[in-house]
């Protein structure tokens, strides 16, 4: 009779689940596997934090943008639509999802009557 002896090891590496897993939005290809309406009710089940859907059109790359309403009360949808074709839009494939981690600086200035 032949013994077999196992032996396991088990390595775990934790760490936080942060709410959101979203921070400021997510650029969404045009082919992704998942579209904006499910990331959106995944969005509303997992976090308080509301994200608007903002449509690319006429793109073959990028299809949608999900962003923290915040966000959008601080800059235009046609301007930040206008920013990621321009500079992130190079750099992705029309089957990824990409993670938006936005610093937004706004300046205002006033001049008294």
């Amino acid at each position: 009779m032949i013994k077999h002896s196992h032996s396991h090891i088990l390595r775990v590496r934790l760490g936080e689940f942060i709410l959101p897993p979203i921070e400021d939005g997510l650029v969404l290809g045009r082919e992704s596997p998942i579209g904006p309406v499910a990331v959106g009710k995944a969005l509303s089940l997992l976090s308080s934090t509301p994200f608007e859907h903002v449509p690319v059109e006429d793109d073959e790359i990028i299809g949608d943008l999900l962003i923290r309403t915040a966000i959008l009360r601080k800059i235009q949808p046609r301007d930040l639509v206008a920013f990621v074709l321009r500079e992130i839009r190079p750099l992705m494939g029309p089957e990824e999802i990409l993670h938006l981690q936005l610093d937004l600086e706004v300046q205002i200035e006033s001049k008294t009557p």
